[in-house]
């Protein structure tokens, strides 16, 4: 059982090289439905194997000068106050409905993806404070809570809002996860979570060497063509979590709406740009 989950790992970490996120997407439906472990413990463990994975590779970016310290300090503190928060408050939560949680966060994950990101370039490269703290507890509470919605939330906060380039919101992005990943594993040790460690750290290692690989892969395929196979994977693991956790016909209707929001959504190819109003402070990020 442990190759197997490190044979499975590899792909964690790949995409997460390959697409900066996505490695709580894959990592906590394994550790539920591969590895039989409970549900709270699998959230606070896919926290940790994320928080490591992602800090490697924020060294790596680090080194190609892809990561904005004070962007990544603004949003990732924040993110570790609600990463903290959340995980904390998954403690009075049922198993049943955080995984009931990350189905549907899921699907919004595969919106994100389909619809792509913005390119580098564009933005004004300032964001009001208040924003950034609000954007980034908002995305910690999410993670802490049920364990994933890092990446694929904070990449868009900081090319949409930021006006950082897609290279620099992609390292930064994961300076963001590591420290609200580790924050809200923290907050599960000390609600008490148990953590199956051997496990746990055979997934992180493979994951690691996984991501490695990504970084490299990414240079030789193509990014929309990866996000977009990528994305009904996704959907179709987050309407399987829906069937483990609902009545099928409750999992089926819910995974129709979404599937068609998610069609239409998909082919919006415009989106708003918040333009900050008098009075309002606001910080550079790089």
């Amino acid at each position: 059982m442990l190759l197997l989950a490190a044979f499975l790992a590899l792909f964690v970490g790949i995409s997460l090289g390959l697409l900066g996120g996505g490695g709580s997407i894959l990592t906590l439906p394994m550790l539920v439905y591969v590895m039989h472990v409970e549900a709270k413990s699998a959230i606070a463990s896919s926290l940790f194997v994320v928080g490591v994975t992602s800090l490697v590779g924020t060294i790596t970016h680090a080194r190609a000068g892809n990561v904005k310290p004070r962007a990544g300090l603004i949003f990732g503190l924040a993110g570790m106050a609600g990463a903290l928060g959340g995980s904390r408050l998954a403690h009075y939560i049922p198993g049943n409905a955080l995984l009931i949680g990350f189905a549907f966060v899921m699907f919004a994950t595969s919106l994100a993806m389909m619809r792509g990101r913005k390119k580098a370039g564009e933005g004004t490269g300032h964001i009001s404070l208040a924003k950034a703290l609000f954007i980034g507890t908002s995305v910690g509470v999410v993670s802490g809570l049920i364990g994933a919605g890092g990446g694929f939330l904070i990449v868009p906060a900081l090319t949409l809002a930021g006006g950082l380039g897609m290279r620099h919101a992609t390292g930064t992005s994961l300076l963001v996860i590591t420290m609200q990943s580790l924050a809200g594993f923290a907050g599960h040790v000390i609600s008490h979570t148990p953590i199956p460690w051997t496990l746990v750290l055979v997934v992180t290692a493979a994951a690691v060497v996984g991501s490695m690989g990504g970084a490299r892969l990414a240079r030789r395929v193509s990014p929309a063509a990866l996000r977009r196979g990528f994305a009904w994977l996704v959907i179709a693991m987050a309407i399987f979590m829906l069937a483990k956790q609902l009545p099928i016909p409750v999992a089926a209707g819910a995974g129709v709406v979404a599937l068609a929001l998610i069609l239409v959504m998909a082919r919006r190819t415009t989106a708003a740009v918040v333009i900050p109003g008098p009075g309002t402070k606001e910080v550079p990020l790089s």
